[in-house]
């Protein structure tokens, strides 16, 4: 099944890589132990605006799309610099960031999603690649800090939001929906996922409960 990319405006394309930029500096920021310079701090901003885009057109070997405009990086270095430097100002707005950023997680999916479709690339690995889209940038932010993945903690639902939004854009595409209503369909369903996992702690079992579950069934 081939169907037509969904595009977003560009303007709203470097808003997501900016917010990503802004939530990854402002995260590196905080983290005192390491002892992060101003470039590391940078660097680790660019990595999250940019990390899902550069993770889903390297799955769908294509020309990464920071790499065809001038913008991104500038947008995505300029967001992680004010991110650092405006740290405290941005704690006092999280609730806000975190509103944003859970939209961006949604129109990641959602453009990941509708690009491998168009490429040609069956259902569920076109699930796959719009899941890395939006939750790859916190995954190289994890690696590059040499920190515990986030994703594969309990507390996190980026990746089951993600894949929520994503599956529910490929049946609403196989249902014969136009592309822009799936892909605005992705973005909602993901974006309130995770809004409520985070208003009220929602979060897979934890594999030690699982595990003592087992054992209760045995005895």
């Amino acid at each position: 099944m081939t169907v037509a990319a969904f595009t977003i405006p560009f303007w709203a394309d470097l808003a997501a890589v900016g917010i990503g930029a802004l939530q990854g500096a402002m995260f590196a920021a905080r983290i005192k132990e390491h002892r992060i310079d101003l470039l590391g701090v940078a660097l680790i901003g660019v990595l999250v605006g940019l990390g899902g885009g550069l993770l889903r057109d390297l799955l769908l070997n294509q020309l990464p799309a920071a790499m065809r405009s001038n913008w991104y990086l500038v947008i995505a270095s300029a967001a992680a610099l004010i991110g650092m430097l405006l740290l405290q100002l941005f704690d006092r707005l999280n609730s806000l960031i975190i509103a944003l950023d859970a939209v961006t997680i949604g129109l990641f999916a959602a453009i990941g999603t509708s690009k491998a479709l168009a490429s040609g690339l069956p259902e569920v690995p076109a699930i796959f690649v719009g899941v890395v889209a939006a939750v790859g940038g916190s995954i190289l932010r994890d690696v590059t800090l040499n920190l515990p993945i986030a994703l594969m903690h309990v507390g996190s639902l980026y990746a089951v939001a993600a894949g929520a939004g994503t599956a529910l854009l490929v049946v609403l595409v196989l249902l014969g929906t136009n592309i822009l209503v799936a892909a605005t369909a992705c973005v909602v369903v993901t974006t309130v996922i995770r809004l409520l996992s985070v208003r009220f702690g929602w979060s897979l079992p934890e594999q030690r409960a699982i595990g003592s579950w087992r054992v209760w069934r045995r005895s």
